[in-house]
């Protein structure tokens, strides 16, 4: 077979002279871009955001393990009848497999880039199937998976990995990653994280004129993607609120209070007495019980007195809420102590006749909170008065534009 193709690259930490920014940049060695990363089956903490990818697994790709690539206990197929991969190969097409979930920012950062390939190449020999394998347990309701392919305008196949047995066949450890393969059912190049569009397109046309397709009609994509803040010396990582994901041997410690850790599955009433918060932490404060994917506020109030607090590093911030109840609920956003200014507000941000920056949350999913017009150290409050509020992660980026 040919030779396999695996990107890997180190990420990227623009330099700076400034001593603060100089020990940010000491503290932080590599930041890993993919939306998750674990050493088995199951997902670990992710950790910052970026266009540069990651290795995503030790595949052992010599033609023997390559059959053994298969497509295991998918369900919930949406846009296509099922099919296997020898399926569509026997048949001359080439393959693209995505592995994504709808909540992860670093998937739909790709997914414009899907959309193109699959509009540009599916009547040329290209299939791509998008394997939706849920890092929250929300994420596993076929509802939400059909109203995210509604949201993004994705048309391509794609089918539902609940179980991740077809995660684990791959020995798949992040999202996104592709794994394409040509008409003879090899597997000729994969790809961990965002990034390097063009260079995955050049090796899908590739694979495509290996196999007999005419695309010289067709042309390659010129957007590489978006560009990082050259000004940006430092991401946030990502938080993650619940316990599955913070307690334990690689867990984030996200949650800045000790009384979190003090058990699974607890109401506690916390105190933000902090003189001095930390970034890459939540600070808590009023009643919150701690659950396995979230954080959820344990009481209703008036006033808006509870809160999540983060010091943050970015140019734009997401919110992973789960949607409870029937009932729509709103959520209140704070950037250092006032509302979110308006050219900073990310598109799920609205305002209510006072000029409060918020969210209607009436569904389970990423909400956009920020795209600032520029780099910066910001204080990012949220706070709701619903027993319904239920907080999964925060992710953030540094791109000049988007999510």
């Amino acid at each position: 077979m040919p030779g396999i193709v695996h990107t890997v690259k180190l990420s990227r930490v623009a330099a700076s002279g400034a001593p603060y920014k100089a020990l940010l940049m000491a503290t932080v060695a590599v930041v890993i871009v993919a939306c998750g990363s674990s050493l088995s089956g199951d997902s670990g903490p992710r950790a910052g955001t970026s266009e540069t990818p990651v290795p995503g697994g030790s595949v052992d790709h010599t033609a023997e393990a390559t059959a053994t690539l298969a497509l295991k206990g998918l369900t919930g197929w949406a846009n296509s009848e099922p099919f296997t991969i020898g399926e569509r190969t026997s048949g001359g097409d080439v393959v693209l497999v995505d592995f994504w979930t709808y909540t992860c920012v670093n998937c739909i950062r790709t997914f414009p880039f899907l959309a193109q390939w699959h509009d540009k190449y599916a009547d040329a020999g290209l299939t791509i199937l998008g394997v939706h394998t849920p890092e929250f347990e929300f994420e596993k309701a076929r509802e939400g998976v059909l109203k995210a392919l509604d949201r993004f305008g994705l048309e391509y196949p794609v089918a539902q990995d609940n179980a991740r047995q077809t995660w684990n066949a791959f020995e798949n450890h992040a999202w996104p990653a592709k794994y394409l393969f040509n008409s003879r059912g090899e597997l000729v190049y994969e790809h961990i994280g965002e990034g390097d569009y063009r260079e995955t397109e050049e090796e899908i046309r590739s694979a495509l004129i290996d196999a007999g397709h005419d695309i010289s009609a067709i042309a390659i994509g010129s957007n590489g993607g978006p560009s990082e803040d050259e000004a940006a010396y430092y991401l946030t990582e990502e938080l993650y609120a619940g316990y599955s994901k913070v307690y334990g041997l690689g867990g984030s410690n996200s949650i800045a209070q000790v009384e979190y850790y003090h058990g699974p599955d607890r109401v506690v009433d916390y105190v933000d007495d902090a003189e001095f918060h930390h970034f890459n932490k939540i600070y808590l404060r009023g009643l919150w019980l701690n659950e396995k994917d979230a954080i959820v506020h344990a009481r209703v109030t008036t006033g808006l007195e509870d809160y999540l607090y983060a010091q943050v590093f970015a140019r734009s911030a997401n919110v992973v809420l789960e949607h409870r109840g029937d009932a729509p609920i709103d959520v209140y956003v704070e950037l250092d102590g006032a509302p979110v200014p308006r050219n900073g507000a990310g598109p799920d941000i609205v305002y209510d006749k006072t000029g409060a920056s918020l969210l209607h949350v009436d569904e389970s999913r990423l909400y956009a909170l920020l795209e600032m017009p520029e780099f910066g150290q910001h204080e990012l409050v949220l706070r709701s008065n619903s027993d319904q509020f239920a907080v999964s992660s925060y992710t953030f980026g540094n791109y000049l534009r988007g999510p």
